[in-house]
C-alpha cells in the first residue's frame, strides 16, 4: 500500500514527476462555478466544457452519481470530474455529499490512473461546498487507491 501524502499547495499544480490526475467531486445538475472548480476554470477550460456537455447529453452517456471522466489537459495532466454530490443543497437530505458515489467514483479513477501510470492529486474533495466530512472521505481514498499502490497526494490551502 501506497502512503496518502498531505502537502500544504495548490491542487492544480501538482507536485509531482510524470502523468498527473487531478480529482475533484461535481455535482450531479450540470451546475459548474463555485468552489475548487473556479480553480480549474482558471487553469483550463475543457474540464468545464466537458462536464457541461457530458450533463447536456446525459439520456445517452453514463453521467450520474458515481460516474468518473478523465479531461486530458496537458500532455502529462487529466483532470478527472468525479460526480459524487446530489444538488448542490442542504436540505432534509443532509449535505449533498454521497459517499457512496464518491466511493465508487475513486474506484473507478484507481483503474484509470492505473491504465495511465499516473498519480492521483486532489483537495480534500467532498469537504467543501459538498459538506463532507475528510474523516468519512479519507479512508474512501485509502482503500480505492492507496491500497492499490496509486500514489495519492492531498493538498491543503496555505
Amino acid at each position: 500500500m501506497t502512503p496518502l501524502r498531505i502537502i500544504k499547495g495548490d491542487a492544480t499544480s501538482p507536485q509531482a514527476k510524470g502523468r498527473k490526475v487531478i480529482a475533484h467531486v461535481c455535482n450531479d445538475l450540470g451546475g459548474w462555478g463555485k468552489g475548487f472548480v473556479l480553480a480549474i476554470s482558471r487553469r483550463w477550460p475543457e474540464p468545464e466544457r466537458d462536464y457541461r456537455e457530458w450533463h447536456r447529453h446525459r439520456a445517452g452517456n453514463d453521467f450520474g452519481l458515481g460516474a468518473t471522466r478523465l479531461v486530458r489537459v496537458a500532455p502529462d495532466v487529466w483532470v478527472a470530474n468525479m460526480v459524487g454530490q446530489r444538488g448542490m443543497r442542504r436540505g432534509s437530505a443532509g449535505p449533498p455529499i454521497r459517499y457512496d458515489a464518491v466511493e465508487r467514483c475513486l474506484s473507478a479513477l484507481a483503474d484509470q490512473a492505473d491504465e495511465l501510470g499516473a498519480s492521483v492529486h486532489m483537495p480534500r474533495i467532498g469537504c467543501g461546498l459538498a459538506g463532507g466530512t475528510w474523516d468519512r472521505i479519507e479512508p474512501l481514498v485509502v482503500r480505492t487507491l492507496c491500497a492499490r499502490d496509486v500514489p495519492v497526494t492531498v493538498y491543503d490551502r496555505d
